[in-house]
Parts: C-alpha cells; sequence; structure tokens
C-alpha cells in the first residue's frame, strides 16, 4: 500500500473515531442535561410541595387556635361571679412554692377575686367592669366619667377617626352609663359585661381611647415604643385590633385619658413571697384594682 493510501486509510479511520467520539459526546450532553432538568423539576416540584406543605401547616395552627379559643369562649365566662382569693391557691400546686408565698401576700391586702375570659381582652373588660362597678355607689364620679365619655367622641373625631366608625361603639359605652345612672342591681351591670356584643363594644371603644391618648402625646410615648414604629403605627397594630394583650403603655394611657387611677398588682415568678403592684399614674389614689398573671388580667377586691 502507498503512502497516500495509507494515510488515506488512518484519514478515514480518524474520522471515524472522531465521529464516534462526537457522536458519544453528544449522548452524553444529551443525557447530562436530561438529568439537570429532572433535578430542576425535582426541586421545583419539592419547593411546590414544601409549600403546600408550610400552607397547611399555617391552617392546621390556625384550626388549632380557633379550636382553643371556642372552648375557652364556652367555658370561661367574659366576666366571672365575685369569688374568694383562696381559689388562686387550687390553681398552683401546693409545692409551687413562689405562687403559694405570694397569693399569702395578697391575702393581706384582698379578700375576692373577679375572673375575665383569657382573649387578649382582659386588661380593658376587667377595667370597664370595675370601675362601672364602682359608680354605682358614686354618683359624683358618675357623672364625672360621663362627661369625660361623652366628649372623648368628638376628640377622637377631631384627631381624625371616622365618626361614621366608632359611634356606634360610643353609643353602647354611653347607654351602659345611663344604665349605672339608674341604679340597677350588679346582676344588670353584669349581663351586659357577659353580652358579646355588649361587652366586645366596650372593649373596642377602651382601645380607640387608649389609641387616641397614645396619639395625642405621642411625643412623650414615642420613647417607649420598640422597633422602629411610629406611635400610629404602633396604636394600629398593638392597641386598635381586638386581642391583642396590654403592657404598661396601653394601661398609662387609658388612665390618663379617663383620669381614673389603676392600681396593678404583678404576681410572676419573680424572687421573694411577696407580690410587686404599679399605680398609674404615680401617686394617684386607686379606684381599680387588678391582678397581673403573666399575660392576664382579673379584677381584685378588698
Amino acid at each position: 500500500m502507498c503512502i497516500c493510501q495509507r494515510e488515506r486509510s488512518s484519514c478515514c479511520a480518524g474520522t471515524r473515531k472522531f465521529r464516534m467520539r462526537s457522536v458519544r459526546q453528544r449522548k452524553h450532553n444529551s443525557t447530562a442535561k436530561m438529568a439537570q432538568e429532572q433535578q430542576q423539576e425535582t426541586t421545583q416540584g419539592e419547593m411546590e410541595a414544601g409549600g403546600v406543605n408550610c400552607l397547611a401547616y399555617d391552617e392546621a395552627i390556625m384550626a388549632q387556635q380557633d379550636r382553643i379559643q371556642q372552648e375557652i369562649a364556652t367555658s370561661i365566662l367574659l366576666v366571672s361571679d365575685r369569688q374568694e382569693l383562696s381559689v388562686l391557691q387550687r390553681e398552683y400546686a401546693a409545692e409551687d412554692t413562689i405562687y403559694q408565698l405570694k397569693i399569702k401576700d395578697l391575702h393581706k391586702k384582698y379578700s375576692y377575686i373577679r375572673k375575665t375570659r383569657p382573649d387578649g381582652n382582659c386588661f380593658y373588660r376587667a377595667f370597664g367592669f370595675s370601675h362601672l362597678e364602682s359608680l354605682l355607689e358614686d354618683s359624683k364620679e358618675l357623672q364625672r366619667f360621663k362627661a369625660v365619655a361623652a366628649k372623648s367622641k368628638l376628640d377622637l373625631v377631631n384627631q381624625g377617626f371616622t365618626e361614621f366608625t366608632i359611634e356606634d361603639f360610643h353609643n353602647t359605652f354611653m347607654d351602659l352609663l345611663e344604665l349605672c345612672e339608674k341604679q340597677p342591681g350588679l346582676s344588670e351591670l353584669l349581663g351586659s359585661f357577659r353580652d358579646q356584643s355588649v361587652s366586645d363594644y366596650i372593649v373596642v371603644y377602651l382601645r380607640l381611647l387608649t389609641s387616641g391618648y397614645l396619639q395625642r402625646e405621642h411625643g412623650f410615648f414615642q420613647h417607649f415604643i420598640e422597633g422602629g414604629r411610629s406611635v400610629r403605627e404602633f396604636c394600629q397594630q398593638e392597641v386598635e385590633p381586638m386581642s391583642k394583650e396590654s403592657d404598661h403603655i396601653h394601661i398609662i394611657a387609658l388612665a390618663q385619658a379617663l383620669n381614673v387611677s389603676i392600681l396593678v398588682e404583678y404576681m410572676d415568678r419573680g424572687e421573694g413571697g411577696t407580690v410587686n403592684h404599679h399605680v398609674f399614674p404615680e401617686g394617684s389614689e386607686p379606684r381599680v384594682f387588678l391582678l397581673y398573671r403573666p399575660g392576664h388580667y382579673d379584677i381584685l377586691y378588698k
């Protein structure tokens, strides 16, 4: 075989090898691409499934919370009858030394307790009932308080609250004060606060009054608000919505807005066997006495 033939033969063989390599490479690339696409589809499917699972989980949590709230609503009155303070001792184990000692300390100053439903509105409901109950035996304070309440709607409207929105809540609040003027039995006042629609309207209006005062005095309260929020944002998120729990800032604002002194006894797991209290505003003579346990307020009686 001549050199040219050998070269052509070698060239053809090389070409066949190159073509074979090219085919194998294309097959490899195609297989890799298919694997990559399958992986992407699997990942996307997992993400979508994960999203569905997260949504289902969130819905399950919300449903569970709704069931808990329904159980609370059917088993616990919005405002209970007045009870001996000793009922607190039965709520904690005998060996729970901290709470048992603090309950004994409470006994030195108080004899009775009236419980409220733990629904996030307990501070406003406890305050509302306690103060209106005291007005049944204090006509002078009733007239003062009624005048403040009557004017409060206009104050809120002047701040930018919509009159149409707040009118029904204000009317319900005033109707209850007019009921107090007629000196009804305690059972009538208690019945009103156990009526969900009436009781919640009272809570809403007290929340609006709290929000209004915070916003009027925003220069002072801004220093106590965390998270970079404005006072208005805080009120929209933490004061006005139902079921939002209350803290010092809410108590200060409501006490100042209505000029009603509130004493809160704080019973928690802090060291020592005594219960600490705080008066809002400081130095005033308390008319409303509340017991605070983490996340909840009840009414105290001497």
